[in-house]
């Protein structure tokens, strides 16, 4: 069987972050495994709290899997200081990582920025150049690029400048409002649009973190980027058509939706 790990953040409401990596991995067929940057007291409203985990802890759990269950694929979410993502560059190349996919969360759907200066520098200088993969946001794409995305046109060359820069495969998340959900990938000067259909569901928590796990996945089980996507796309639409609706607040897709409960 196909390995994974997820680098991200706990969501104890099971919606976004490790508990979406892990439950995204299970049902795209590989095994998933964990290494926890951060724990949240979150739900459906809101975080409560964050306790992030020291670099020291964070190197012993990336240890711990490297040495025993190699993964044949990475997936890296948000990572909110400068000292954890050295350590998780550190040790992406000391064990020569393959697939990484890096969901560079910077910037909030809302705009609002997530990360200190400082820690986006060392994401782009530290993990841009580890990654195979990266799936930034139309604001995150704007900041990474230094560009301003408006249409089809501009999602083109914000994601040829990042892809070019940084040596890396670039899936720019439509949305925000610009070509409703289509995605567009750059890979090896290739461009591929992903079209998608706007699903009426108003419980989005953890699609970014959904759509890099599944990409991830599929790529840990020998298949091309391309493919890898499109059937990561199918897999979120799914999991966001099956219209879970729990909690008070912007809930989970559901991510089991293939299985029966019955």
């Amino acid at each position: 069987m196909k390995t994974a790990l997820s680098i991200a953040g706990s969501d104890s409401s099971g919606g976004a972050g490790i508990q979406a990596d892990i439950k995204t991995m299970t049902m795209n067929g590989v095994y998933a495994m964990s290494a926890i940057t951060a724990l949240t007291a979150q739900n459906t409203t809101g975080v409560r709290g964050i306790m992030q985990s020291t670099p020291e802890f964070l190197a012993m759990q990336l240890d711990a899997v490297f040495e025993d269950i190699f993964p044949d694929a990475v997936k890296i979410g948000m990572v909110s200081s400068e000292e954890l993502i050295r350590v998780i560059a550190r040790k992406l190349e000391q064990y020569n990582a393959r697939n990484v996919v890096l969901d560079p969360v910077m910037v909030a759907t809302s705009g609002a920025p997530l990360l200190e200066e400082g820690a986006v520098n060392a994401l782009i200088s530290e993990l841009f150049p580890a990654a195979d993969l990266v799936t930034p946001n139309i604001p995150e794409a704007e900041i990474l690029s230094g560009q301003k995305i408006e249409n089809a046109e501009d999602m083109i060359s914000a994601a040829e400048h990042i892809g070019r820069k940084h040596s890396c495969a670039v899936l720019l998340k439509g949305g925000h409002s610009i070509n409703d959900a289509n995605d567009l990938l750059y890979c090896d000067g290739n461009i591929r649009w992903f079209e998608g259909k706007r699903i009426n569901n108003p419980n989005t928590h953890g699609t970014g973190c959904t759509l890099s796990s599944a990409i991830a996945a599929n790529l840990a089980k020998g298949h091309d980027v391309f493919y890898s996507v499109q059937k990561a796309k199918e897999y979120l639409s799914g999991a966001l058509s099956a219209m879970l609706d729990i909690g008070s607040g912007s809930g989970p897709m559901n991510h089991a939706f293939i299985l029966n409960s019955d």
